[in-house]
């Protein structure tokens, strides 16, 4: 696992559902109902029998609940964490239609992936196949290629992950909130996902270092997982200069870099008003910003970030403020200290953080022959495969407009068994990527 620096902000950011004890996961999996027809399977986008993997923590058969969970969702260390149960297998419990607490299904699923971990306990967890002699590659080493990746392996492909930047995982490395997962995390799954046979080669950026064109001549199959593009910006005065700053390069630097801090900071503006606009709010609130203003150019109701993570950033001291336009930005002498808007109020900030969204990877993905792109820069594929108009090469993730790990890892999964198919490779009853086939 790659050693990180110490001295980063996100090492000051708790866990705030910390991993249950053995006596809080078997209490809780023991409020399960195991309901026939569940409807927390069904809104899993990578399908997981989540009464079956819950009912094996209650009767202690911990690794085979990770065996039922990672065969359907090979990350599903990282969703246990990252994925918004409130809204997807959690909010779908039984219970909610009670006025009773639901299952917590994602804490669940992490200690019993995590138990196995530290335990060192993957070893043969998941069924192998025998060498096949087909070689894949995987462009960007986030959760949609790291799962068409680990899938692979495991039907005996040799393949071989390509990373453009020196620490592995996307944006579960890169982006994450530090409370619900430090980078550290991250790599472990990394770690794991090289464990099943996969090679994992940072630092090389392919359509620089490493042509499209020979990657495609040296694979039987690739995989296009290059997730998205930089934060966009506000062209507006003032905007270019110290103390703007896009929400995504904010955060990886505040998870990755050594000695960046925030002195001086007193008041800050976070500009967005989705998911990644109020994680970045939240992150500047728990590390101490006295005053932190969340501007977003509608009203509350319009909002696509999540309601459960507003009430949150609410309650940790975050400010809403709506019908917020952007006109300008005030400096003095270069420095920031304001934030003037269309309606003539003023905010004074130290820091602001864009988060209004990124940029495609539409050249990366065009570099490649026969690939297409939509006006928004989303490579176009077969929908539940992501197969391309080249017919070696597949998408998924972001490049294809997903937004969450789990989706991308399902993306991931459903390539894998395109992959597997177009290349002639038998199928096996066995075979982890059969399972929780949505």
């Amino acid at each position: 696992m790659s050693v990180l620096p110490d001295g980063r902000l996100e090492t000051k950011l708790i866990d705030l559902k910390p991993m249950y004890t053995d006596g809080e996961a078997i209490a809780e999996a023991n409020r399960c109902l195991y309901c026939q027809d569940a409807p927390c399977i069904a809104a899993c986008p990578t399908g997981i029998d989540i009464p079956t993997f819950i009912r094996k923590i209650g009767t202690e058969n911990v690794r085979g609940s990770a065996r039922t969970i990672l065969s359907a969702n090979i990350l599903g260390y990282s969703c246990a964490r990252v994925c918004p149960v409130e809204v997807l297998c959690a909010g779908a419990c039984v219970y909610n239609a009670w006025h009773r607490t639901p299952i917590a299904i994602g804490r669940l699923q992490r200690y019993a992936t995590e138990k196995v971990w530290a335990s060192n306990g993957t070893a043969a967890l998941l069924p192998k196949a025998p060498a096949n002699g087909k070689k894949i590659a995987c462009v960007g080493s986030g959760p949609a290629s790291l799962a068409c990746a680990g899938y692979l392996a495991l039907e005996g492909c040799s393949v071989t992950v390509y990373e453009k930047r020196e620490v592995a995982g996307g944006l579960n490395s890169t982006g994450v909130a530090p409370y619900k997962m430090h980078v550290q995390g991250a790599l472990a799954e990394v770690d794991f996902i090289r464990s099943l046979g996969v090679d994992i080669r940072t630092g090389i950026d392919v359509g620089k270092a490493l042509a499209p064109e020979q990657l495609l001549k040296d694979h039987d199959a690739v995989f296009l997982g290059c997730g998205l593009g930089t934060d966009s910006l506000l062209d507006i005065p003032g905007a270019h200069g110290a103390g703007v700053t896009g929400a995504v390069a904010w955060i990886e630097r505040m998870k990755l870099e050594p000695r960046f801090a925030l002195a001086g900071v007193t008041h800050a503006v976070v500009i967005g008003g989705g998911n990644t606009a109020i994680d970045a709010a939240r992150e500047l609130a728990r590390l101490g910003v006295p005053d932190v203003a969340l501007l977003y150019r509608r009203t509350e109701a319009d909002m696509s970030g999540y309601k459960h993570e507003l009430h949150h950033a609410r309650e940790e001291g975050v400010r809403l403020i709506e019908r917020a336009t952007p006109e300008s930005f005030v400096r003095d002498g270069g420095a920031l200290k304001a934030i003037r808007l269309a309606d003539s109020r003023e905010f004074p900030c130290q820091l602001a953080v864009l988060a209004i969204g990124q940029g495609s990877m539409a050249s990366l993905a065009a570099s490649f022959p026969g690939v297409k792109t939509d006006a928004k820069g989303r490579v176009e594929a077969e929908e539940g495969s992501g197969r391309t108009a080249n017919p070696k090469l597949w998408v998924g993730g972001d490049a294809t407009g997903g937004e969450l790990v789990v989706t991308a890892v399902q993306d991931g999964k459903r390539a894998a068994r395109s992959i597997a198919r177009a290349l002639g490779i038998p199928e096996r009853a066995e075979a982890p990527m059969k399972a929780g086939a949505v």
